[in-house]
């Protein structure tokens, strides 16, 4: 009926009725928070361009979990800075990698946390691309291979679910057959599957050192104005096994978020990607924005558009927030 019999403020009155009425709740179980692991003990080294984000020992690494699980978030997803980097990033299939120690230390000292694994090679080659280099360019069947190794690696030390993110054709398939050749078929995969060419990449480059030496990305990362191609690229993902499939940005991709979960009946993720991160602490520092306000906005906002999982850097603060 027409107003004034509707008037749908009345539901808005106090906070109790918000409450009772409220669509979309955001829960510290629908986080996942990111670390960066790097060589050392009791290091713990500030980003500048991510403020209250460090790259950190593996010890101080395993705090950093303890922390997530203690205020309620689910899995933690690893990223290496390697001691050393090479043409083919031969590193991040080490057994004694920074990954693989970090994986094995907190799944042993940090029970009921999911560990997730970053699978691709830019932080750890010398060129910074995220593959072995035919001349300049990125050859993907050569760099399937490597992949697969680092993500056997990163499940043989425990991890949970390996997660490639370097945007290489038949890359989740490559990883699942070796899982599955070597009896790790109840490992899962987390895959990329719509990750951009984005501009909101830049403070990650410095938290992971990965920023490429020359050329960009664009060769393998999607063009930003391609949503119809994101949706190929989900299918594609969840044919070759994918179990879950992400959507990298969150902000300037909402829309793809919402066709996903229309589209595909399967987990979805979505990446509050460090660029969104910096922009929100900066407001936040400056005293320009309610930072606990926004970032709670923009979180429930990237859930409301459909996703499951939401990664985002400031998944434990959020938790303990939530937790009040």
């Amino acid at each position: 009926m027409a107003f004034p019999v509707t008037r749908l403020r009345r539901l808005r009155r106090t906070e109790e009725l918000r409450r009772m009425t409220r669509e979309t709740w955001l829960s510290p179980a629908d986080l996942i928070q990111p670390l960066f692991v790097c060589p050392g003990r009791d290091v713990a080294r500030a980003v500048a361009s991510m403020p209250g984000v460090a790259q950190l020992s593996v010890d101080r690494a395993v705090r950093a979990a303890e922390q997530a699980r203690e205020a309620g978030v689910p899995a933690v997803l690893l990223f290496g800075i390697p001691q050393h980097k090479d043409a083919i990033g031969s590193e991040s299939w080490s057994e004694q990698g920074v990954v693989q120690q970090a994986v094995s230390e907190i799944k042993e000292r940090v029970g009921g946390l999911t560990v997730i694994t970053d699978v691709c090679l830019c932080e750890y080659t010398e060129h910074g691309h995220c593959g072995a280099l035919a001349g300049h360019d990125v050859d993907n069947d050569v760099t399937l291979e490597l992949l697969a190794h680092q993500a056997l690696s990163h499940a043989r030390a425990g991890a949970d679910i390996v997660a490639p993110s370097d945007m290489m054709d038949g890359r989740v398939g490559a990883i699942r057959k070796v899982l599955d050749e070597n009896g790790l078929s109840q490992i899962a995969i987390m895959a990329y599957s719509a990750k951009f060419a984005s501009a909101f990449y830049g403070p990650f480059r410095e938290a992971a050192e990965s920023a490429p030496q020359f050329g960009d990305r664009r060769s393998y990362q999607m063009d930003p104005a391609n949503g119809d191609e994101a949706m190929r690229e989900i299918e594609l993902d969840l044919q070759e096994g994918a179990d879950i499939v992400i959507v990298k940005p969150a902000l300037a991709y909402l829309d793809l978020i919402y066709r996903a979960r229309q589209k595909f009946n399967c987990p979805l993720a979505a990446y509050n990607v460090s660029g969104e991160y910096a922009m929100i602490r900066a407001a936040g520092i400056n005293g320009w924005v309610d930072e606990e306000r926004l970032t709670l906005e923009i979180l429930t906002g990237i859930k409301r558009a459909g996703a499951n999982l939401i990664i985002s850097y400031f998944a434990t603060d959020v938790a303990q927030l939530l937790s009040r």
